[in-house]
Formats: C-alpha cells, structure tokens, sequence
C-alpha cells in the first residue's frame, strides 16, 4: 500500500522506526501493527524502541532498556502469570496490564523479566 509505505519512509527516514511511531502509523492509516511492521522490512526500516523495553536501544548504549526492580507486587505477579499463553506473556496482554494498572509499560516488561517470563508474540511482528 503506497500511503503505509510512504508514511514509514516518512517517520523512519534514517532506517529506523520507532514501535510507538509505528502504532501512530496504523491508526493513521487504518492499518494493522502487524501490517506495518510487515511492510516496513522490506523498506529496510527497523523497529526501534520497544515500548516493553525489549529491543531497540542501541543509540543508548544497550539493546534492552528492562531493568530488574527490587519486588514485584503479589498482585501483579499474580495478574502476569494469569495472562500468560503457556510460559509466554504476549506483547498485547502485557500491554493490556500496563494500562490497566497506569503503569508504564517498559515497567511491566521489567517485571516480567524479573519474574522469567518471557515477551511473546509482538504486535509488529518483530519476534514470536
């Protein structure tokens, strides 16, 4: 689709789109993330700045922005592992979570690091 193709090229012109300006770029467009994730790869634009924290923070220093908090509430960890698909928390439901709690949702990536479970299944496509 021209109009996606153009508005990735527009707000990653130097390779490089970050998740939240992909999410913009589906609801501009009335597009899927996953669709916008699958046309920006073969424009050789990358997603960056994973809003779980997860990947894409290289210009920062690190490929991961997670950070181990010291506890995690019982009602949380609860809530997490309730939401989980297997051993795997999906990228929707843990964003589900975040903004249920007003939390921020590279802190719920945080916490689910903590806990060893593992982000499945994002919503632009970038990993299972």
């Amino acid at each position: 689709m021209k109009e996606l193709d153009e508005a990735i090229r527009e707000a990653g012109p130097h390779g490089v789109l970050p998740c939240a300006g992909a999410f913009s770029i589906a609801g501009a467009t009335g597009q899927t993330p996953r669709a916008v994730g699958d046309a920006a790869d073969p424009l050789g634009v990358r997603i960056s700045l994973c809003q779980l924290g997860l990947f894409g923070y290289e210009a920062y220093g690190e490929k991961r922005w997670v950070r181990r908090p010291p506890a995690v509430p019982d009602d949380l960890e609860a809530e997490i592992r309730a939401a989980c698909a297997g051993d795997r928390l999906p990228c929707a439901e843990a964003w589900r979570l975040a903004d249920e709690r007003g939390l921020p949702r590279a802190l719920l990536g945080s916490v689910a690091e903590t806990l060893g479970v593992r982000i499945s299944k994002c919503q632009l496509g970038c990993f299972e």
